[in-house]
């Protein structure tokens, strides 16, 4: 087996009725037969899960109109958090939202097979999606984050010199500088629709300058648009965008305090499971 590499599994699915798994499998055909390669386990940015956008709407005979522009998009000094709230995690549960436990799809030693969110940032997600008219949903591949598994993440990324600098936040033992995902405020996901992940651009967890969030914003297309619909709902529901990945959204963070000028609230935290 490969040494363990950023980004394995990725995941669409373009029927119903059969595993995610089967769906991504047959999605382009023999291009995509790495969908679940076993030997691509550890590997970031895999498996590649997502559907390009053309084909996601071409399938649901939807057109997406052009989305307003994104904007200048910053990387902030980010402030400690001290004052940090007491507020639980809660597992995502809505009817339009998949959960995707694509580290634990990737076999990444500490990954876990729930997504968990602090309870009012998974009221901001519900609120995102419900912005959205049908039907479009989100796929959800990550929330909070152990310790644990942002480590292996991170070690596996610095030692890869294909990777961009700050593709993956340094795991951390002061409570008052938590990761993003150690807080339970980020949570990584992208656009659905009908029941299909959309890759707008790139698939999640993708290596290359491409997946920054402003990348592609010179090239009208389906992909484009999607990442600007996503980028909308987002930011309508309080959420900031990290510059450097197209999928990664932050409230009562660290980068969220530094972005909005508000004070970060979330400190680390771990689940209260009975």
């Amino acid at each position: 087996m490969e040494q363990p590499r950023i980004g394995y599994p990725k995941l669409g699915m373009p029927g119903a009725g059969i595993s995610f798994f089967a769906q991504a499998s047959v999605r382009h055909g023999k291009e995509d037969e790495d969908v679940m390669d076993p030997t691509k386990i550890r590997q970031l940015g895999y498996p590649r899960l997502g559907t390009p956008a053309a084909q996601a709407f071409a399938n649901a005979g939807v057109t997406l109109v052009e989305q307003p522009a994104l904007p200048e998009l910053t990387e902030p000094t980010m402030p400690t958090v001290d004052r940090p709230i007491d507020e639980r995690l809660i597992l995502v549960d809505h009817p339009r939202v998949q959960v995707v436990p694509f580290y634990e799809l990737g076999g990444w030693e500490h990954a876990i097979s729930q997504c968990w969110l602090r309870e009012s940032v998974a009221g901001r997600l519900y609120e995102a999606v419900d912005s959205l008219p049908e039907p479009y949903g989100f796929a959800v591949y990550d929330g909070w984050r152990p310790r644990e598994l942002q480590a292996e993440l991170y070690y596996t990324a610095i030692a890869d010199p294909a990777l961009p600098p700050g593709f993956m936040s340094e795991p951390s033992h002061d409570e008052a500088r938590p990761a993003p995902h150690e807080s339970g405020g980020a949570v990584d996901l992208t656009l659905t629709i009908g029941g299909v992940a959309i890759a707008p651009g790139t698939d999640f967890d993708d290596i290359t300058t491409r997946a920054f969030a402003l990348s592609i914003e010179d090239e009208p297309g389906p992909d484009r648009e999607a990442r600007r619909l996503l980028y909308r709902a987002m930011h309508h529901a309080g959420f900031v965008v990290f510059r450097g990945e197209w999928w990664h959204f932050e409230y009562g963070t660290r980068r969220w305090s530094g972005i909005t000028g508000e004070p970060p609230i979330y400190g680390a935290t771990t689940p209260m499971v009975d």
